[in-house]
Parts: C-alpha cells; structure tokens; sequence
C-alpha cells in the first residue's frame, strides 16, 4: 500500500537533503523548490535512537519508517533496516544514524520523534510524541489522525 501511495505522490523533483542530528530540518538546495515544497515536514531523532543505530547500521544501512494503512486505530508505523534508497526519500539524522522517510509517510508523522525504548518486556523503535496522531493504541505501533 505505501507503494502505491508513493506512485502516486512521487514528487516532480527528487529532493537532495541534509540534517542535522538535533534540529532535523530538510534543507533544500534549489530556491525555486523551497518556494514550493513544505520545509516545515520535519521528524525528530532522539539520543538513544541515534545511538542504537550507530550500534546496528555498520554495512551502510538506515532505519526505514513507513506509515500504513491497518493497526487497531487506522494507521500503523512500519519500522525496517533497509540499505536502498528511492527517488521520494527523504533522510534524517547523520551518515552512521540515518532514519528515511518517503515524503507520503512523512505527511502522517511530521513533528514526531523517532525513539529506541528497551523495557523489560520489548526493546524497538517507536513514534513519541506524534503532533498529527489524534490517538493510539496500548502498544504503541497505531494511531488515527487528528481530523
């Protein structure tokens, strides 16, 4: 399903970005796309995120966050290790700690921030703190859009 999402909002210029680990803004090389992309679509990286993938991604991989359709609430985040980048990317984070989003995904988590949690019971990565998610469910990994 993201897939097709993707197809179908595939941007008509690809987009080259860089970030910073604590402010995470894309920032744009063109001044004529800056006129016309959102430069407020932004996520959030926190430590512990970005040292866990300092810990993983050795071989040039990169945390993949994908939004999909499903989940008790509607929505769910999709989290997966991933060394292929397509042309609707966007990445955060630096080149040892890097997190992508393709630009559909990021319309549903803008504002969020990505975070590694170890408990007890479970240790992943999860989506804190998402400004654009009404509500959720217990575990964590669905949420409705506030409307």
């Amino acid at each position: 399903m993201a897939f097709m999402l993707r197809q179908l909002a595939r941007p008509a210029l690809q987009r080259n970005l860089f970030c910073s680990a604590t402010t995470l803004r894309p920032a744009i090389k063109d001044a004529a796309a800056a006129t016309t992309t959102n430069t407020q679509q932004h996520l959030q990286l926190s430590e512990s995120c970005l040292n866990r993938l300092r810990e993983i991604c050795n071989d040039g991989s990169f945390l993949r966050v994908t939004v999909e359709g499903g989940g008790c609430s509607g929505f769910q985040y999709k989290f997966d290790l991933d060394n292929k980048l397509n042309e609707d990317d966007l990445q955060f984070g630096e080149e040892k700690a890097k997190v992508v989003i393709d630009t559909v995904s990021l319309d549903y988590c803008t504002g969020a921030t990505v975070d590694y949690q170890s408990e007890l019971i479970r240790a992943g990565f999860r989506m804190v703190a998402n400004p654009l998610a009404e509500q959720g469910c217990s575990c964590g990994s669905s949420f409705s859009i506030k409307l």
